[in-house]
């Protein structure tokens, strides 16, 4: 994971100098292109706003980033096994078919074999790497107004039921669920720490989710069933200016955001988040100190619960809330991602200070 890698200018400057170091123990996410590479890639360089660098093959892939077709970062692992190679290569040739066991071992090849050298090598199984696959094609499809037949056929199967199916273990219900014409609409915003859902109505935003938070399936089924009309597929303009603060946020231009929220809740989750969203840009609470500043500094455990069921991430920056030995603690985003936008937030800290350090220019400049 990240917070093991140097930090993320070290993994950059070695991206920029194609530093042999860290080939196979770090690659770069870019959001711009949706493509994973070996930091040795020949391809011009990403912005380094657009990277995420992630330790592993796995994380790269279910955070829905392609392989680069330049550098291949497939590869190496396919030299050094001809099994491995030549399923990716047949991968590569047909990646719209819906693969089983039975065309492995029709290929010729052991399945608990494959399996084995897949997890080892990559950290997910062959057919999982090519399930991941279709369904990014299938969820690109919805997210630009498409049909669910026609996403269907973009993920590459055959039947409708194993589409819904594979749809439902991502986001908890089947994609027919969502509606047209649903009060709250929910669409893909991309990041360079990856895609994230959010839902939102024309006044306000209920949910912005990393995609594969594994709480996401149960908390959009909840506000499925809590809204009258169902969850439909779109973007209102409320979506819009969320998706426009995420864009300023990541380009170092602006750490706040006015997004408007809403999150039902106790009374006591309601406090909670309130005082998450006063922890500055660069600052960090425990849950011990959360619960004496709302007044309840015996239910430690009660905040730490409240932490974890908010459902809009970064506008409500639970990933600021650390241990009290300044530890990272859990994070539904994974604790890479909590580690990178700490790193963020730091850097506009840095930033403040370098301007207040600055002597002031004359009026004649």
């Amino acid at each position: 994971m990240l917070f093991d890698l140097p930090d993320h200018d070290t993994l950059y400057q070695a991206l920029l100098a194609r530093d042999d170091r860290y080939d196979g123990q770090a690659y770069v996410c870019v959001a711009s292109t949706g493509v994973f590479c070996r930091l040795t890639c020949p391809a011009r360089k990403p912005l380094p706003e657009n990277c995420t660098f992630r330790a592993t093959i796995a994380e790269c892939i279910e955070a829905g980033f392609r392989p680069c077709r330049r550098c291949h970062p497939l590869q190496a692992a396919a030299g050094a096994d001809p099994t491995i190679a030549a399923l990716l290569k047949a991968l590569d040739e047909r990646p719209g078919l819906r693969w089983s066991e039975g065309d492995v071992v029709r290929m010729g090849y052991d399945p608990s074999t494959v399996r084995r050298s897949f997890k080892r090598q990559f950290g997910m199984t062959f057919l999982e790497m090519a399930r991941q696959r279709r369904l990014r094609e299938g969820f690109e499809t919805l997210a630009l107004g498409g049909k669910v037949i026609a996403a269907q056929h973009e993920a590459g199967f055959d039947s409708p039921s194993a589409f819904r199916a594979a749809f439902a273990r991502i986001l908890g219900c089947a994609p027919g669920a969502l509606r047209q014409d649903g009060l709250l609409r929910a669409s893909w915003i991309g990041t360079p720490l990856g895609d994230m859902i959010a839902v939102a109505s024309e006044s306000h935003l209920h949910l912005l989710e990393f995609i594969e938070r594994k709480a996401l399936p149960a908390e959009l089924r909840k506000l499925r069933e809590a809204t009258k009309g169902g969850i439909g597929i779109g973007r209102t303009r409320v979506t819009e200016q969320a998706a426009a603060e995420l864009r300023a946020f990541f380009e170092g231009r602006a750490p706040e955001f006015t997004t408007p929220l809403f999150q039902a809740g106790s009374a006591f989750s309601q406090a909670v988040w309130d005082e998450l969203r006063r922890i500055p840009a660069g600052g960090n609470r425990s849950y011990a100190e959360i619960a004496r500043r709302i007044g309840r500094p015996s239910a430690i455990r009660a905040v730490a619960r409240a932490n974890g069921a908010n459902q809009i991430a970064l506008m409500v920056p639970c990933h600021r809330v650390i241990g009290a030995d300044g530890s990272l603690t859990g994070y539904g985003g994974g604790l890479w991602r909590k580690q990178r936008l700490l790193e963020i937030e730091r850097q506009y800290v840095a930033d403040a200070g370098a301007d207040l350090r600055e002597p002031r220019r004359s009026a004649g400049g």
